[in-house]
This record gives structure tokens, sequence and C-alpha cells, in this order.
């Protein structure tokens, strides 16, 4: 029987051959959050998960963006969200991308700011 193989999934793995804008956004997502109170970040083999007690939030790099998914405790209307989706009752996911550091707001850290409070 083959040994298991063990994959180690870094933060830093997710940037490579990444646009320089893609990390600088990602930094802006995560000091924003830590703004909020504790939290870790938690890379998976397709993204990283922000992480109170549970994920609030998940980051998928891309070339030159990133899709934020975010935890809401309802759906979010915006022109901003590309996806939506009712995971559970009373749960969603609502996707953002982001292209530039910019685009971490007042708008987007309080949709952040809420699904923190929800994982907590």
């Amino acid at each position: 029987m083959p040994a298991a193989r063990t994959k180690s999934h870094t933060v830093r793995k997710h940037f490579e051959g990444k646009d320089p804008q893609v990390i600088e956004t990602y930094e802006a997502i995560v000091h924003a959050a830590r703004t909020f109170g504790p939290m870790l970040e938690s890379p998976k083999q397709t993204s990283i998960h922000l992480d109170r007690k549970a994920a609030f939030a998940g980051v998928a790099t891309r070339k030159t963006s990133l899709i934020l998914t975010i935890k809401s405790d309802q759906d979010i209307v915006s022109p901003r969200i590309m996806k939506h989706q009712q995971t559970s009752p009373g749960r969603w996911h609502v996707d953002v991308r982001l292209e530039s550091p910019a685009q971490v707001d007042g708008e987007l850290v309080g949709w952040l700011k809420r699904a923190y409070a929800l994982a907590g």
C-alpha cells in the first residue's frame, strides 16, 4: 500500500505567479479583518480561509484578481456581488471579484465585519 502523501499549503504559494496587486488586495483584506479581533489565515488547496472560530470568508487567487467569498446571514444585493449562493436557511455565500486594494472599501469591510461576527 502506498504511503499517504501530505501536501503542505501555504499562503505564499497561493500568490506565486500572480500580479502584485493580487497580494496587495489580499493584504488589505487581512489588515481590515484584523481590526475586528483575532483571526487566522488557513491556507487550503484552492483557497485561503479567514477564520475566527469558524471561517467567515475565503479568498481564491487568480492571475490578476481574487475572488472573496463572504459568509452572510442574508443575501447581499449589490452590483459588486458576482455570485449569490444560499447554503442553508439563513446562510449565504456571496462572491466579489477584487482587482485592487482600493476595492477594499467601507462597504466591503462592513460585509466582512458582519461575517466575522457570525463566525464567533
